[in-house]
């Protein structure tokens, strides 16, 4: 691939297949588009100057909506499932974390081949600064993959755990505060019209009844809720999720989402949406627990939680139902049963990231090169109990976005190889979650709207993104 280096050798090497004039386009090539150009205009807009990164955010949108590749909110289909209109499916959030552009081209090619409209693609506040993935890269990479593998849905971004440092908070509120509401504007700016609110951190049992443990939970749920409403596109709803249990913590409880949403409902004003879902805590962590020998700790999942949880969330307070995170490493057999039990959202991140590092064909010498910095530039994080394959399992992340350009630079057969595995696990994942043949849905109650965006400067730091995994 390419890397560009100024906005008049851009327009000049798109030229074969669009026509650009004054700022708008008219796509007159599809074909080499598809073939090479997307290739080179993606691979600008991660790798080139800061001054040509904003015309490629800007031209990638601009053709995406040409193509029908048009950012938008779930919120409507979130509606209609909290009504009971439809039921049956579990939809996939994934967070794309490496090696982000063939990650993404190998999940629409399983959605395609699936026929799959019922999928959001994600990423959290932590992940946008250890895999160097600001909100306008992200969108950028996905809609390129969806551009070159021929997708041709509405595109679901979500800003996933859009989370409170507990500890920022606490020294300073208003400033923690704002850094929240800044990444979510740099997200909505970018396309983001789903986010999930998560305040759970704020969550304090020492408190002596539900509400007050609650309290600083939905209570600034509430204030980021209203900052969005303020801020979103018109012709916009933008779908919000809340949060009740931290997870890795203890399971939720029907007491904990009744205390979360009377106090949360209570502070909503009159004709203002509030959330559609809540992430509940069912006995997983994010990424899974490794074992000494770098094996993942099998893990008892509350099944019934689920169950209970999103029949009272849809029942009492009309949302859609409850996400479940921190479940790609579950085991295979597990998933078709989300379905089953009501599930409206999974979260799926490590496992995918493990194929990359972990299949055959990825080079050692890079291998090795990324563990030795690890070994150094994290070794504060290490545990005096870790073995090596526990510090690594849960630090690799981190080298995400450090040797990005060496994972997209990767040989031919060797990006081809892990994306191929990617897919198929995909569709498996597709599959098992009952998303297939979705797109007639997707199209039955998604109207998208087009909104003009426009990027200038340069991208965000990655140094103010922090959270949850």
């Amino acid at each position: 691939m390419n890397c560009y280096s100024s906005i008049a050798e851009i327009k000049e090497k798109i030229k074969p297949c669009i026509k650009y004039t004054d700022d708008t386009i008219e796509i007159t090539d599809i074909k080499i588009l598809r073939e090479k150009v997307i290739d080179d205009l993606v691979w600008t807009a991660v790798f080139g100057n800061p001054e040509v990164k904003p015309f490629c955010y800007t031209l990638i949108h601009k053709i995406a909506q040409e193509l029908g590749l048009i950012p938008s909110s779930i919120y409507d289909l979130y509606i209609a499932i909290g009504k009971g209109e439809i039921s049956g499916f579990t939809v996939p959030a994934i967070n794309v974390r490496g090696m982000a552009y063939d990650t993404a081209r190998a999940i629409f090619r399983a959605a395609n081949k699936l026929d799959v409209g019922v999928l959001i693609l994600e990423i959290a506040r932590s992940e946008m600064g250890y895999t160097n993935q600001p909100p306008e890269e992200y969108s950028s990479v996905i809609l390129s993959a969806a551009i070159k593998e021929g997708y041709d849905m509405p595109i679901f971004l979500q800003g996933d755990h859009f989370q409170v440092n507990a500890k920022k908070y606490k020294e300073d509120p208003q400033k923690e505060l704002e850094s929240i509401k800044q990444i979510i504007k740099n997200s909505i700016s970018a396309g983001f019209y789903n986010i999930d609110l998560d305040t759970s951190t704020l969550v304090d049992e020492s408190k002596p009844n539900l509400d007050e443990q609650q309290k600083d939970n939905y209570t600034l749920a509430f204030q980021l809720t209203e900052y969005v409403r303020a801020l979103q596109p018109k012709g916009i709803e933008i779908n919000l999720g809340g949060e009740i249990g931290e997870i890795g913590t203890k399971n939720s409880t029907e007491e904990d989402l009744i205390a979360y949403m009377e106090g949360y409902n209570k502070l909503l004003p009159a004709g203002m949406k509030g959330i559609t879902k809540l992430a509940i805590q069912t006995g997983t962590t994010h990424g899974g627990v490794p074992m000494p020998d770098g094996s993942i700790a099998k893990v008892k999942l509350d099944f019934d939680t689920i169950e209970k949880l999103t029949k009272l969330a849809r029942e009492k307070y009309n949302l859609a139902g409850c996400v479940q995170h921190g479940a790609s490493t579950l085991p295979a057999e597990l998933f078709d049963k989300f379905p089953k039990v009501g599930t409206l959202e999974i979260h799926l991140a490590t496992e995918f990231q493990n194929m990359i590092f972990d299949n055959p064909m990825f080079p050692k010498e890079l291998k090795e090169e990324i563990y030795a910095y690890l070994m150094d530039k994290c070794k504060d994080e290490r545990k005096p109990t870790d073995t090596d394959q526990q510090f690594i399992y849960k630090t690799r992340k981190k080298a995400l976005g450090v040797f990005k350009k060496q994972l997209w630079s990767l040989d031919e057969p060797i990006r081809k190889s892990i994306s191929e595995e990617l897919q198929k696990k995909f569709e498996f994942l597709f599959d098992k979650l009952n998303v297939k043949n979705t797109k007639t849905l997707v199209k039955k109650y998604i109207k998208p709207v087009k909104i003009e965006i426009k990027f200038v400067g340069k991208p965000e730091s990655k140094e103010k993104f922090e959270g949850a995994d």
